[in-house]
């Protein structure tokens, strides 16, 4: 939702400063950063977990994310509504807690995902498939960290939080596209 209005301070306090930017920035290099050391000092182990009904935890983790990126899609439509971009949808009271819990699952779907990349492969360079993986991998997940702080935040400009959440999507897609829509080309769509 678009980030509310709040009233000018008094006199005399202090109005918020570049300190609004900052941390969330801060907080997302740090997550990313963070992410990519452990993955890349962390011994691969080879396998995280595996779901009864499935062929392979690849085969888990590209259905994840998948259905992630469905709730992704879901999120902008949902933006797109409650921005009053989609016409007849403008002003919708079911956008609002559609975008929520749709942003909700889809992180919750890319979690075990990433867990999985972490702990059982790690940061791995050994492609330009797998680099580009690695590495948008660990910006996503600082992008949408500093996507939930800032919108706590307060007299945002309007543009910023539909410019993040795109960005975080954009980042999803990459992804996606660099792991399970590669494992349904290369494998076959198989479960």
């Amino acid at each position: 939702a678009p980030t509310a209005s709040f009233p000018t301070p008094p006199e005399g306090h202090a109005r918020p400063g570049a300190a609004r930017y900052l941390v969330p920035a801060l907080v997302a290099a740090a997550v990313a950063v963070g992410l990519g050391v452990y993955g890349k000092q962390h011994d691969p182990a080879g396998t995280a977990f595996n779901l009864a009904g499935f062929s392979s935890t690849s085969a888990v983790k590209a259905w994840l994310a998948t259905t992630a990126i469905v709730f992704a899609l879901v999120q902008l439509f949902s933006a797109l509504a409650m921005y009053g971009r989609l016409p007849g949808l403008s002003g919708a009271t079911w956008t609002a807690p559609l975008h929520r819990w749709s942003g909700r699952i889809a992180f919750l779907l890319a979690v075990p995902v990433a867990v999985h990349c972490l702990y059982a492969l790690g940061y791995q360079t050994y492609s330009t498939r797998v680099m580009w993986h690695s590495l948008f991998g660990c910006f996503f997940f600082g992008a949408f960290s500093a996507k939930m702080l800032l919108l706590r935040a307060e007299r945002l400009p309007n543009w910023l939080i539909p410019v993040v959440g795109g960005l975080v999507l954009v980042v999803l897609t990459v992804i996606w596209w660099t792991s399970a829509l590669w494992f349904f080309r290369t494998v076959g769509v198989t479960t």
